[in-house]
């Protein structure tokens, strides 16, 4: 297999364009830190790593904006904004690993969803290659920006079956003064939803919500249904949140980072044939999808989706067959090819796949990273 890494977009519209004028297929990616999620990987004849796509190309403190290359690790781009106390808190798994393009393409987010959205509320402007060898620039570096058709909108989520992302420009937001991880511990499925509804209808306004399971507990040393609180704020405000939780039972504080936004890459690593099942749920019906669930599950409380954690990839295809709005997120690479690891696709996939046509039309990108036909 070819391996090709440019060292700046204009060199990797070349790439992309001398592929397809000899119809080779292609696959493109950062460090391929997610191989396990989305669709099973198709052989290809070129490879296409964005890592030596790298710089800082412009960064604004005082502006709350920044541009990088797609290349650049998410861990470096996460130090380079530390330094000025600022962030762009997508809590994504294998933040280690994954470069800033990575997360963007995969539509990667964490527990703090619920307060800061995904990728397509933080990203605010990019420049992405495609098979034509082009350049096309979208959006700017403001964060209110008007403007028509964004067609970088089409470029999140899409695991790079469309084309390739080359510079991403982000509004940013200021680290909070002080953060704290509250644990609240309950006997019952049925208080933690209680207590739960009660924040949600509180001042509070806590970075995230996370419901954990026993079993989910039980694997990060927790005990029992467990809320999550992040919060952010100065004294005052963490002060405040000390006290309203207080009535809603006992609670403790973390003293280390949260272990959520990892759960998933751990488990994976520690279980060889492990599957994760996504479910998409409304906050009211939360309650009855996680007692349905007899396997470990980590909930956005307050943006009502689910991870369930299985041991075995069949496990996790038996229960996507029977749940609504649910798929395979993350499985084993040898065993995707066996697996629905989308049943529902929706409405609208008559509707991607004439994007998919229109950008590529001889289908050379990443085949089958999106619903096998993507």
């Amino acid at each position: 297999m070819h391996v090709v890494t440019p060292e700046n977009p204009e060199a990797l519209a070349a790439a992309l364009a001398e592929a397809a004028a000899k119809k080779q297929t292609l696959t493109l990616g950062g460090r391929f830190s997610k191989n396990k999620m989305g669709g099973p990987i198709n052989p290809s004849a070129v490879t296409i790593a964005t890592t030596s796509l790298h710089r800082v190309l412009s960064y604004e403190p005082k502006d709350l904006t920044i541009s990088v290359e797609a290349g650049l690790p998410w861990a470096e781009f996460s130090r380079v904004l530390a330094q000025n106390r600022q962030m762009v808190p997508l809590d994504p798994p294998f933040a280690a690993l994954a470069t800033v393009g990575g997360v963007v393409a995969a539509n990667s987010s964490g527990p703090r969803r619920r307060l800061y959205g995904t990728a397509r509320d933080l990203v605010i402007g990019m420049t992405f290659a495609t098979l034509e060898g082009k350049l096309v620039k979208c959006g700017g570096m403001v964060v209110k920006n008007v403007a028509g058709l964004d067609m970088g909108k089409l470029m999140i989520g899409s695991f790079g079956t469309l084309a390739a992302l080359a510079v991403l420009n982000f509004k940013l937001q200021p680290m909070p003064q002080v953060e704290r991880l509250f644990l609240l511990s309950f006997d019952s499925l049925d208080t933690a939803i209680a207590a739960r509804d009660k924040i949600l209808k509180s001042v509070l306004q806590p970075a995230s919500i996370d419901l954990l399971n026993p079993m989910a507990a039980a694997i990060v040393g927790w005990s029992g249904y467990i809320l999550a609180i992040q919060a952010g704020g100065n004294p005052s405000v963490i002060d405040r949140y000390e006290r309203e939780l207080r009535e809603l039972g006992s609670f403790r504080v973390s003293d280390t980072p949260s272990p959520l936004p990892e759960f998933t890459p751990w488990y994976l690593a520690t279980h060889e044939n492990a599957a994760v099942v996504r479910i998409s749920c409304t906050l009211s019906q939360l309650r009855e999808v996680v007692r349905a669930l007899n396997a470990p599950v980590v909930a956005r409380a307050g943006s009502g989706v689910c991870y369930v954690y299985f041991d075995k990839a069949e496990a996790a295809a038996e229960t996507v067959q029977h749940t609504h709005n649910a798929i395979i997120e993350f499985a084993p690479e040898d065993r995707k090819p066996k697996l629905n690891l989308w049943p529902a696709p929706g409405p609208d996939f008559e509707l991607m796949k004439r994007i998919k046509h229109m950008f590529d039309p001889e289908h050379l990108l990443n085949r089958g990273r999106l619903y096998r036909q993507l």
